[in-house]
């Protein structure tokens, strides 16, 4: 029997079953991209601060690709416009699924997480602002510690071994897409070039075409994964940021299921593409990006320095107040009311990881100041000195619950009659409860049997008062 959808409606309550198992799976796939972005990203850094240095920036700066396509570009763009557009396509199927079947189909549950994370947008980017213009630095960088890294989050969590319940690690995640979405419209409107109407009107004829597909339920990777090359590159071509055709192709698949389906394609297609987004092109990204110089005097420029300063606050204190804010208005005001188990401490430690901002932050720092490269690597060590002040000091927030944590996800995931669904979710099937009663008069029976074995009367004629 299937479990029955929960209908409790609390904050950070208990997701549906269904639910559930997607978002242990897209973790678990996200987790171990985490844990590859911050090899990737250590390698980097290393790589960039010893003698091997200058074999980074020959790499880095190597150009490759077809010029009379527009295309002949370093391999640090390659990553940042090619592999990155996987990672956006990735995260539009994410947004769209969302929208459609998950959290955000709903506009009351939804309502919390997208305040949250305008909030944990819109407080960055009033510290950067703060800061910048009592110290007289570039408002450039507004853009840069507005974003969320979902990947390097749960990387850190992965690190610290914190196991956090379903509901916190649904909300950041529904956080993650929402803030992905709008990080995608902050480059979209703020940070596209000269534009050539060509090659925009073919990207759009060519996304037409793919969504025609689609609706014909024409089949075969062949036909779509060419045609997404070219929507790409005359994406690139046309001056708008060539990640943008990723989340508009990934925002074109269905994501709810017909009768007889038991994945929506949507779906399907993710979980074949996820792995290559979190497991290659996000730490490629990284590899090609993180790689700045870290010294004491860089250190010291990123606490002095309005900009970088700016980029820094607004990531460990923006993000932090901006959700938690955000989260406890909008609770109070909706008279939401939060999970029992749970307590707004563990709402804002979320928000303290939330500060994390690694891969759009540091894609958003490159477009910002790609005519100055010694600020562009300033603000990318800002970006990682942010992200790991906050990372630090999620974990210590997370820790001092770390045991109320793990007995909530040992209830989550109790199994006792083993039929492959958690027994918290079947707690009005009377199946359930005639399993269970059976399991536990076998081992009544077995006890009883030992009992004998070891000695005890068999009627209990001689037991003590």
């Amino acid at each position: 029997m299937a479990a029955p959808t929960p209908t409790d409606r609390k904050f950070l309550g208990r997701l549906s079953l269904p639910e559930r198992r997607y978002l242990t799976d897209a973790l678990r796939t996200e987790t171990v991209g985490g844990v590859l972005l911050l090899l990737a990203s250590v390698i980097a850094l290393i790589w960039a601060n010893t003698p091997l240095s200058d074999s980074y920036e020959t790499v880095s700066d190597f150009h490759i690709g077809p010029a009379a396509l527009g295309l002949d570009l370093s391999i640090q763009h390659w990553a940042a416009d090619g592999l990155l557009a996987i990672f956006f396509f990735v995260a539009g199927i994410e947004l769209k699924r969302e929208l459609v079947a998950g959290e955000l189909r709903d506009p009351k549950a939804a309502a919390l997480p997208v305040i949250a994370a305008l909030c944990g947008m819109a407080a960055p980017a009033l510290v950067y602002a703060l800061v910048n213009t009592l110290g007289n630095g570039s408002m450039d960088g507004w853009a840069v510690p507005t974003a969320t890294d979902i990947a390097f989050a749960l990387a850190v969590l992965a690190v610290i071994g914190t196991s956090l319940p379903s509901a916190l690690r649904a909300f950041l995640l529904t956080l993650a897409v929402v803030d992905d979405l709008f990080a995608i419209l902050i480059i979209a409107i703020f940070f596209t070039s000269d534009l050539n109407f060509a090659a925009l009107g073919g990207a759009f004829a060519g996304l037409l075409l793919f969504w025609l597909l689609l609706r014909k339920e024409v089949r075969g990777w062949y036909v779509y994964v060419p045609l997404a090359l070219v929507v790409w590159g005359l994406m690139y071509n046309s001056g708008v940021h060539a990640t943008i055709a990723g989340v508009a192709m990934g925002l074109m698949l269905r994501c709810t299921t017909r009768e007889g389906e038991k994945h929506s394609p949507g779906e399907r297609i993710e979980h074949i593409v996820r792995p290559i987004s979190a497991g290659l092109a996000v730490p490629l990204f990284a590899l090609f990006s993180a790689g700045v110089s870290i010294s004491g005097g860089a250190i010291h420029d990123v606490f002095t320095q309005p900009v970088t300063l700016g980029v820094v606050l607004g990531l460990v204190v923006g993000k932090s107040v901006g959700i938690f804010g955000g989260t406890w208005l909008a609770a109070r005001f909706t008279k939401a009311e939060l999970n029992p188990d749970l307590a707004w401490p563990d709402v804002f430690a979320v928000a303290t990881l939330a500060g994390i901002g690694f891969t759009v932050s540091l894609l958003i720092g490159e477009l910002a100041f790609a005519d100055d490269p010694v600020l562009t690597d300033e603000v990318k060590a800002a970006v990682l000195i942010g992200s790991l002040i906050a990372a630090v000091l999620a974990s210590v927030l997370l820790k001092l619950r770390v045991r109320k944590y793990q007995a909530l996800v040992s209830d989550e995931e109790r199994d006792d009659d083993q039929d492959g669904i958690p027994d918290i979710y079947e707690q009005d099937d009377p199946d359930y409860h005639l399993r269970m009663a059976e399991i536990y008069e076998k081992k009544a029976a077995e006890h009883r049997e030992r009992a004998q074995l070891a000695g005890a009367p068999r009627d209990g004629a001689d037991r003590p008062a």
